[in-house]
């Protein structure tokens, strides 16, 4: 099968069967680690509000986790007179009910098919596209091959598939070296280009943070994730998180073709002092002076450690404003 095809069916069964986040999951995400990451994202949506002149919107968020994101973003809002329903995209029974907890009177939608159409709409989508399928495409001998996995008695495999035509890679790719491998996703270029057209009907903006590139650019970066350690993302399908890094350049042209606006990408460590985390984490550390070192240390870690791999892309509506923290639009 193509490696889309085996990535996609394992992270399906693998988050509808299990709350992958925090310390005792697999992995931590930004807003598990300090609520600061998700206050700035409130603040960041109702600032380009307040500058749309503060229409009625509705807050997206496409795989919310636990939730615990939207419950900072959405109360962060709220002091600022932003006060919009929450809509998540989300098919785990089992993140449904944790989100459920943290964001009570939330509308849960299985694709963004059902989103509301009659209003803008503000979408987040944090460390989402890393865990859509991808396609691997591997330089051989005699020309560009699609990876596919094949299944040996209980044993999944990388293998060489059939042959992919040269058009098909960016020219300046084309004569890589023989074990090249350039990483495509269909399934995050047909997402964002929906949500944009949403936007250019609907008005609003999404925000993507993400670990990935400005690409494209060759290199194999699908892995597994178990208990906070790389794995062999092959073994065990569907217990593991699979992801891969995000080429910001292609989702930015994909945003793009159907009429948005494109800003960044941005480093996330830029991103949050742009936007104040610094004053945030003096604010929180003179309010709660014992919990001081940990708040530094939770500021260091969304900065320093995850700040230069991650990064921001916004998509903006035609006709909106600039949204704050970010350059010039995307050329």
């Amino acid at each position: 099968m193509p490696l889309s095809q085996f990535m996609g069916a394992a992270n399906a069964h693998y988050y509808a069967t299990r709350d992958p986040f925090g310390a005792g999951g697999d992995f931590v995400t930004a807003p598990e680690i300090s609520q600061m990451f998700g206050e700035l994202v409130g603040l960041w949506c109702a600032d380009l509000w307040h500058r749309a002149d503060r229409p009625d919107v509705a807050w997206v968020e496409l795989g919310p986790g636990r939730g615990t994101l939207a419950a900072d973003a959405l109360r962060a809002m709220a002091k600022t007179g932003l006060a919009p329903p929450a809509h998540f995209v989300e098919t785990s029974p089992t993140l449904r009910s944790l989100q459920a907890e943290r964001v009570p009177g939330a509308t849960w939608h299985d694709a963004i098919d059902t989103l509301p159409t009659d209003r803008p709409l503000l979408i987040v989508a944090n460390e989402f596209f890393d865990a859509l399928p991808i396609r691997q495409l591997v330089r051989g001998a005699e020309g560009w091959r699609e990876r596919l996995v094949a299944c040996q008695d209980t044993l999944f495999l990388p293998i060489a598939g059939p042959a992919v035509p040269d058009t098909v890679i960016p020219a300046r790719l084309r004569d890589a070296v023989p074990g090249s491998v350039l990483e495509v996703s269909p399934a995050a270029v047909a997402l964002m280009r929906a949500l944009a057209r949403r936007l250019a009907s609907q008005g609003g903006a999404v925000l993507v943070i993400d670990y990935g590139h400005e690409g494209p650019a060759l290199g194999d970066t699908f892995q597994a994730v178990r208990a906070h350690t790389r794995a062999n993302p092959y073994e065990a399908p569907g217990e593991r998180d699979l992801t891969a890094h995000v080429d910001f350049t292609t989702l930015a042209a994909a945003a793009q073709v159907e009429g948005a606006t494109v800003f960044g990408p941005l480093e996330q460590a830029e991103w949050l002092v742009r936007l104040g985390i610094d004053a945030r984490a003096a604010a929180l550390g003179r309010a709660a002076p014992a919990q001081a070192e940990g708040i530094a240390a939770a500021r260091m870690r969304l900065v320093n450690d995850m700040g230069t791999l991650f990064k921001a892309l916004a998509v903006v509506a035609p006709g909106w404003p600039e949204p704050a923290a970010f350059n010039h639009p995307s050329p």
